[in-house]
């Protein structure tokens, strides 16, 4: 049985920003490969594993989906020895003053993001959260020190550890996806003493918070006839406790709108209400958000069905899930998985609700 808490911490111990994942896909490989018949890398870094199903050749295929690649930040600019920063995918600048950071350049370096004095800020910022412009990396060196071992387009990870807090709650950051990682890897090992007779593929996609460039590939590979897409969704919080957030560990948050496939919603929601799994529902109207948006215009359509984890302080280095949530969205996956029939395709029409 995979101890999920070492594993997920594991993950949240490496960087792996869009586009540059091999640390961490590798780490998830090491994990995966005892659990499933085949393991390969795409061209574009995604990591495909296979679990071959029971039925008949040709069996139908199944995705499982969830993103392995982090936000963080890049190097732009070097002045007198510190570092300016971009951002890579989705930052906040108001998080960024007083964090510490991993500066990957010829070798890692500790840094931290440093900002000047209130009173030497131009006088519309002053008093205001300090715009990244103003933000600077110090790495403690040398203008000529640093200029031997940092360039230009240098990653900068965010260096904050992950912990446990009470209540089975794990913080960290890059929570956003792998704690969705740990999920299908929960799903991966009770799988293990499960009979399915489709063929699986478990993708730790590449480039979600970017360019989604895996998950219009993988697909494109795989050909699956149908493809399960997990993420995280904002959960209830400080200062947001309306519709748009979902209760942390109150289990998985089920999708619905027009990147769902209405079929496969119904199928995983009648599931998860026998089985007595804990859910909620999520309105997505226009475009999810995740993977399932690629997924599902690759070659000629592919049925999608997005699960969601909820998830506290989303894009920061202090997100914040309960493990509970991940194990019931592993355990709901593979249940639904056991139980796919060959035709199961045949009989899922895209119906819209009376």
């Amino acid at each position: 049985m995979i101890e999920l808490t070492p594993f997920l911490k594991k993950l949240l111990s490496l960087p792996g920003l869009s586009a540059y994942e091999m640390l961490v896909r590798e780490a998830i490989a090491e994990t995966w490969q005892p659990l499933v018949d085949e393991l390969v890398v795409s061209r574009v870094g995604s990591l495909h594993g296979l679990k071959r199903g029971v039925a008949p050749e040709p069996r139908p295929r199944l995705l499982l989906a969830a993103h392995m690649d982090a936000v963080g930040l890049m190097v732009s600019g070097i002045v007198e020895g510190f570092l300016r920063i971009t951002e890579v995918g989705g930052v906040d600048d108001r998080i960024l003053p007083g964090q510490l950071v991993t500066v990957h350049g010829q070798r890692d370096l500790p840094g931290v993001v440093v900002q000047p004095p209130d009173f030497l800020l131009p006088l519309e910022q002053r008093g205001k959260p300090v715009r990244r412009e103003f933000l600077l990396v110090d790495v403690g060196m040398t203008p000529d020190e640093v200029g031997k071992l940092i360039r230009v387009g240098d990653l900068v990870s965010f260096a904050q550890q992950p912990f446990e807090l009470p209540g089975e709650a794990l913080v960290g950051h890059s929570l956003d996806n792998r704690a969705s990682v740990a999920a299908l890897t929960v799903c991966l090992d009770e799988l293990q003493h499960m009979v399915c007779g489709w063929d699986v593929w478990a993708v730790a996609t590449a480039q979600e918070e970017e360019t989604s460039l895996g998950a219009y590939t993988s697909p494109f590979d795989i050909r699956p006839n149908m493809a399960l897409v997990v993420d995280v969704t904002h959960a209830k919080g400080p200062g947001s406790n309306d519709y748009r957030a979902y209760g942390l560990g109150k289990g998985v948050v089920l999708g619905w709108g027009p990147n769902i496939h209405p079929g496969l919603h119904k199928a995983v929601k009648e599931l998860a209400e026998r089985l007595e799994v804990p859910f909620q529902i999520e309105p997505m109207p226009r475009h999810s958000g995740t993977d399932a948006y690629a997924i599902q215009i690759t070659a000629e359509g592919i049925p999608c069905m997005v699960l969601s984890i909820p998830l506290r302080y989303m894009h920061t280095p202090v997100e914040l899930v309960s493990l509970k949530d991940i194990y019931r969205t592993g355990h709901l996956l593979a249940e639904f998985i056991a139980r796919l029939k060959p035709d199961f395709m045949q009989k899922v029409t895209w119906e819209e609700p009376s």
